[in-house]
């Protein structure tokens, strides 16, 4: 099976998909530049093709393996994309339902420290599996894709109070594995993937599960205050869940981004979400139960995700400093890259002319 369109995903974020050989659907730009994608590697991809998180004690989890696979889609780099993907397959993918155990740690014998998964990395992982084979024809990466994207399916979606939503994880998030539960984190609404998994599972109902995503920010900012990280739907109204802080921080701060590489760009989800940026547009840890703005994130990678919002929605350019790609953290830089590669194939016109077009 082929995915098709898939230009048209990565472009426009379209939902309709019909089957059509990778040859007959060329992707001949890259829009993530050589020398951002060549700095990229240098600072947190190993020969082996581990994905360092090096502000992280230098582990690698399922959602940096997923997010370098995608990021090699996007950069046409299909060496670095076998490479990631290898040391994906071989080191990760260790569990007996297929998905990948979330976290590989290089100081620990063995490596894996924790055998459950990450149900935002087992998406990006499929995601990008599913995109290399529309790229390159692998049959492998989609029958691959297709797995995980069952498995999910299947067994990590749970229904609270109307909604169908995602477990982050096979363990400890359930209403049966915890008082508070479900728990859910919004950040593993992977909006622009779920076209895809729609495809390559089309009895699962991944549009819903979208819409459902979409309900749920709506009702997690009803109070005016941003979504928690970690939330619990235990009861009729969503609260910070336990044994987390009552905070919005570093995972839903890709939540902005992912409305709008979805295309989700006048959502009225995102036109809210301008209360986590300040006038510089960095984002900040704030505390949902007072609004404080405990720690800002002052890193262009984050930066440029307000940035970005603020032109889709209002028609403002990005400021120069932050269309210059220089990596920091590696979760940083991977925003940054994600948010380029986006305003490069649908809103170039926020860019300056020697950074708004991709390359051959």
């Amino acid at each position: 099976m082929r995915l098709t369109a898939f230009i048209f995903l990565v472009a426009s974020a379209i939902s309709s998909w019909s089957p059509l050989a990778a040859q007959d659907n060329p992707m001949p730009m890259s829009f993530i530049h050589a020398d951002e994608w060549q700095a990229y590697q240098d600072a947190y991809v190993g020969e082996d093709g581990r994905v360092v998180d090096v502000f992280n004690n230098n582990i690698s989890h399922s959602e940096s393996q997923g997010y370098g696979m995608l990021l090699a889609v996007l950069a046409q780099d299909r060496a670095g994309f076998e490479r990631i993907w290898s040391f994906t397959q071989t080191e990760l993918m260790i569990r007996d339902d297929g998905l990948a155990a979330w976290r590989w740690d290089p100081t620990a014998e063995p490596h894996i420290t924790d055998i459950n998964n990450a149900t935002d990395g087992d998406i990006l992982i499929a995601y990008a599996l599913a995109l290399a084979d529309q790229r390159w024809g692998v049959p492998d990466y989609v029958q691959r894709a297709t797995e995980i994207a069952r498995t999910v399916g299947e067994t990590l979606l749970a229904e609270a109070n109307g909604l169908t939503v995602i477990l982050p994880g096979a363990e400890g998030f359930s209403a049966a594995a915890r008082e508070d539960g479900p728990v859910i984190n919004p950040s593993y609404w992977v909006f622009e993937a779920f076209p895809v998994l729609a495809e390559l599972t089309p009895d699962i109902g991944w549009k819903g599960i979208e819409e459902d995503g979409l309900a749920l920010l709506d009702r997690l900012m009803a109070d005016g205050m941003p979504p928690a990280d970690w939330v619990s739907l235990a009861g009729d109204v969503p609260v910070p869940a336990g044994d987390f802080p009552p905070e919005f921080g570093y995972n839903n701060v890709r939540v902005p981004l992912y409305l709008i590489r979805a295309g989700l760009d006048h959502s009225g989800q995102l036109e809210r979400l301008g209360m986590i940026f300040d006038e510089s547009y960095a984002p900040a840890i704030i505390d949902v139960t007072t609004g404080e703005r405990i720690e800002p994130m002052g890193e262009a990678g984050y930066r440029i995700i307000g940035a970005a919002r603020a032109c889709v929605l209002y028609g403002t350019p990005i400021p120069p400093e932050l269309q210059a790609f220089s990596p920091q953290s590696y979760y940083g830089a991977t925003m940054h890259l994600l948010t380029l590669a986006h305003l490069r194939q649908r809103h170039n016109e926020c860019l300056a002319p020697e950074n708004a077009e991709g390359q051959s």
